[in-house]
């Protein structure tokens, strides 16, 4: 019997155990945290073995494989000691495709996935086709493909995933875009973060489509590197992404026109159109291999147009709170990169009152610096180190307030914002220095917002 260890007992982790078992792993799962109540019952209910709190390595690099949670660095020392002796260490997206027969959308991207992978879902579900919503959303995919395995998933996927998939094949793949994100754990090297994401092609063939939009700075260059021939398949200890020659759909701004025919007043500004082009062009290509008639594809793209009209947006990603006093409050804590606060300032009409702030991953703030005194009144910094901000920013001549929780920072624009401005939280950072994660830094925002109205 092969055995898989499991680092990381959180919803993909446990979702990778049941899956595993199913198929007659000897599964162990290991957790250097706390693993939550829920999950506990759920491995007990399966009589799966875990730990928590602590690595055992005997357990652990006993396993014929290992999958880990995307959170976890190559730097851990029990990553480490496993990398040592070449034990293949593999994604749950990876995993879960072995023993699925289901198509796959897959997005990845600097920013706008979780918008395009949510919309593209919303679309596939209004079209009554049986999928999943999994990756980065939504629920584990090996839990899906364990209990109620789906005919397609629409997969959002990190460049922290794709690090860890080897023999994965997108049927359709989508590239967003490419910009500085995450450096802090790519050795600071823009080449390695590229060469991450341009794994999404991995694998992918000529029946396969690969969708990206042309205007990047990137990813032309990419292609053009690896459609000289195939390179060696990728094996656990390369990340040189493959290119199969699938079929190539880029779409850039001058394309963007169509999209403004689906007005949509959730999903404002320039970057939620290359969203809706993107989504537009992924669920054509899914109902390309689809095997319905003719007749039902017509009635399927007569219903995509109202669908983007009606998609009611995302969650933290330019999120309307509420509107008093004609000050508008916009969650956007999403924004946990530069470019995602540029995309977002850029769809501000009124005098914006800025959040910025949390543990910085190697930003260039001096890329947003003049977008920034064009858009802003006033600048609030929210985290336990605001230094490098200050280094950024103060030379603008802004109004700025230095905060270090959610509470002092709410009240911090509540003083700055005047008649007509906006509340943009849209913080360029991670969240955990001060929060558990983004969306806990955008509830406490929702919360705090509404309560103090």
């Amino acid at each position: 019997m092969k055995k898989l260890a499991i680092l990381g007992a959180g919803e993909s982790g446990v979702g990778t155990a049941i899956l595993a078992k199913k198929q007659g792993y000897d599964v162990f799962v290991s957790d250097m945290g706390s693993i939550k109540a829920k999950y506990k019952k759920s491995l007990d209910e399966n009589n799966i073995r875990w730990e928590e709190n602590h690595h055992t390595e005997s357990e652990i690099l006993s396993a014929s494989e290992v999958v880990k949670s995307p959170g976890i660095p190559d730097s851990a020392p029990i990553i480490q000691a496993l990398i040592k002796q070449d034990t293949p260490i593999l994604a749950e997206l990876e995993f879960a495709q072995r023993y699925s027969k289901g198509k796959t959308i897959c997005i990845t991207g600097s920013n706008g996935k979780t918008t395009t992978t949510s919309l593209i879902y919303y679309i596939m579900k209004k079209w009554g086709v049986d999928v999943g919503l999994a990756g980065n959303i939504g629920h584990s995919y090996a839990l899906q493909v364990a209990t109620n395995d789906h005919d397609w998933y629409v997969l959002e996927i990190s460049s922290f995933q794709l690090d860890n998939m080897f023999e994965f094949r997108a049927d359709v793949s989508v590239l967003m875009n490419i910009t500085p994100d995450h450096l802090d754990r790519y050795d600071f090297k823009m080449q390695n973060y590229v060469d991450s994401k341009m794994r999404i092609i991995q694998n992918q063939g000529p029946k396969d489509s690969f969708i990206y939009w042309s205007d990047d700075e990137y990813i032309d260059q990419e292609l053009l590197k690896r459609q000289d021939g195939y390179a060696p398949k990728p094996t656990p200890s390369s990340r040189n992404a493959v290119m199969g020659y699938p079929t190539l759909q880029p779409f850039s701004d001058k394309d963007l026109s169509a999209m403004a025919e689906f007005p949509n007043p959730l999903l404002p500004g320039k970057h939620n159109l290359r969203n809706m082009m993107a989504a537009y062009y992924a669920v054509l290509a899914a109902m390309a291999k689809m095997d319905i008639s003719a007749g039902q594809k017509e009635k399927m793209k007569e219903k995509l147009a109202l669908c983007l009209k009606d998609f009611p947006g995302v969650e933290h990603r330019l999120e309307r709170v509420m509107e008093k006093d004609n000050i508008l409050w916009i969650n956007d804590s999403k924004a946990t990169n530069v470019d995602a606060c540029h995309v977002a300032l850029e769809a501000m009409s009124r005098p914006t009152v800025l959040i910025v702030g949390g543990k910085d991953k190697g930003n260039d703030y001096s890329t947003i610096a003049d977008l920034v005194k064009e858009k802003c009144c006033a600048l609030v910094f929210l985290g336990v180190d605001n230094a490098k901000l200050h280094d950024a920013f103060d030379s603008l001549g802004l109004p700025i307030a230095d905060t270090h929780s959610m509470k002092d920072c709410v009240e911090a624009c509540r003083k700055f914002a005047k008649d007509g401005c906006t509340v943009l939280l849209s913080p360029c950072c991670a969240s955990f220095d001060l929060f558990k994660n983004m969306e806990d830094r955008g509830e406490q925002f929702k919360t705090l917002v509404k309560q103090q109205a």
